[in-house]
């Protein structure tokens, strides 16, 4: 019964709070997160489907935590020199971090269906290593489905991450392009 009474109050707190506009974190269902590195010698593609993001409409708060192992190679030994103590080391670091906040909040409306320009401000972590980020992005939203696109460049060496001359030096970019997309439903 007192199960019965408390699910009833927290639907009607639930109902309540959405009738009067507020609305709650977002978390994302559906990540997907590749890195692109072009260079003479070869291309290189990488992707995660395991990331985690969560976006608060009501702060404009926005977390992405992407587990490293988590991406995958054409050629596994791409993957093996990725995820190397010489390259990204992702046993000691198994996540990069994203922290930050939507700063044009108050041109993206949550609840009504659009496509809005966003403006995300914070640090981003790899390697251990925390660097200010103010990347750009679009935010979708339709019906009760939300989703982030934003494709940004991240210089390697400013995360720590060095090249020792040969492979696989020559076969990745100084700078690779990092595409976002997520699917958000409310929490």
């Amino acid at each position: 019964m007192k199960t019965a009474k408390l699910f009833l109050t927290a639907t009607l707190i639930l109902v309540a709070a959405t009738s009067f506009g507020q609305t709650t974190k977002l978390v994302s269902s559906k990540t997907h997160i590749k890195f692109y590195s072009h260079t003479t010698v070869e291309d290189i593609q990488a992707n995660n489907y395991s990331s985690v993001s969560t976006i608060d409409p009501s702060t404009g708060d926005v977390v992405f935590s992407v587990t490293m192992q988590g991406f995958e190679f054409v050629k596994a030994l791409m993957q093996k020199h990725f995820n190397n103590e010489k390259f990204l080391d992702t046993k000691q670091f198994p996540k990069a971090k994203l922290k930050g906040k939507i700063t044009n909040l108050s041109e993206i409306n949550f609840t009504k269906d659009g496509e809005y320009s966003a403006t995300v401000q914070g640090e981003l972590t790899v390697k251990g290593v925390t660097k200010p980020v103010n990347e750009k992005g679009t935010i979708v939203v339709k019906g009760n489905k939300i989703e982030v696109q934003s494709t940004f460049n991240i210089t390697l060496a400013d995360y720590g991450i060095t090249f020792v001359s040969g492979k696989p030096s020559s076969n990745i970019a100084k700078i690779v392009e990092v595409t976002v997309h997520a699917e958000y439903m409310p929490e």
